[in-house]
């Protein structure tokens, strides 16, 4: 069974499993695409950051730009990032070579942009495809291709394999229906998304923007 269609607008709230943290996301349908935004605070293992993102997205889910920006350890990050859609990227409307041929971006810091290459490739069950992304490491917040595979293991599981640093890399993805991550094994797991999702307590009603108390 392939992905069901996505929600024009849906939510999610996940919290971090590894260190303190949490992240509020929103997708919402847009005339050229998809937009996701995000706010996320987390502690990994450092200084804290507190980081806002914004992806534009085409029909297709590839990637046309992404603006990341925030604090960590009192130092100010920002990233302002554009592509055509075809493998090419500037930053700061510089060209970037070395991440030819990506397609999506991967913020190190959310579970939200696995759902790009997830809907874009739209896999099924049994299926898998190379990935190679834009990565945007976290904590070091460099950027950097990352050569990716996306395994669909079952309607709802994804096996996630990369290498990293020399070293294999590999992740367990649950999803719900639209392919938006509920859990990534040992970092993530969704406390709350709506509309409906798939994992239980997931679609508690009377949901209300929380904000972190100096916000």
């Amino acid at each position: 069974m392939n992905l069901h269609p996505f929600p024009a607008e849906s939510r999610m709230r996940w919290r971090r499993l590894d260190v303190p943290g949490h992240e509020e996301a929103r997708v919402v349908r847009t005339p050229a695409g998809w937009s996701l935004t995000g706010e996320v605070d987390a502690e990994p293992g450092g200084p804290a950051a507190r980081l806002c993102y914004a992806i534009d997205c085409d029909q297709e889910w590839r990637t046309h730009s992404a603006v990341i920006e925030g604090e960590a350890g009192g130092a100010a990050i920002l990233f302002s990032l554009a592509a055509d859609g075809e493998g090419r990227w500037t930053q700061d409307g510089f060209p970037v070579s070395a991440l030819d041929g990506a397609l999506d971006i991967d913020l190190g810091f959310t579970p939200a942009t696995n759902t790009l290459p997830i809907r874009r490739l739209d896999l099924v069950v049994g299926g898998r495809a190379p990935v190679r992304s834009a990565w945007l490491r976290f904590p070091e917040f460099r950027l950097e291709p990352l050569e990716q595979l996306y395994i669909r293991e079952t309607e709802r599981r994804f096996r996630y394999q990369a290498i990293v640093d020399g070293d294999p890399f590999i992740a367990y993805l649950d999803t719900d229906i639209f392919g938006r991550v509920v859990r990534y094994e040992g970092l993530w797991v969704a406390e709350f998304a709506a509309p409906a999702g798939s994992g239980p307590g997931m679609d508690r009603p009377g949901f209300k923007r929380q904000k972190s108390k100096d916000r």
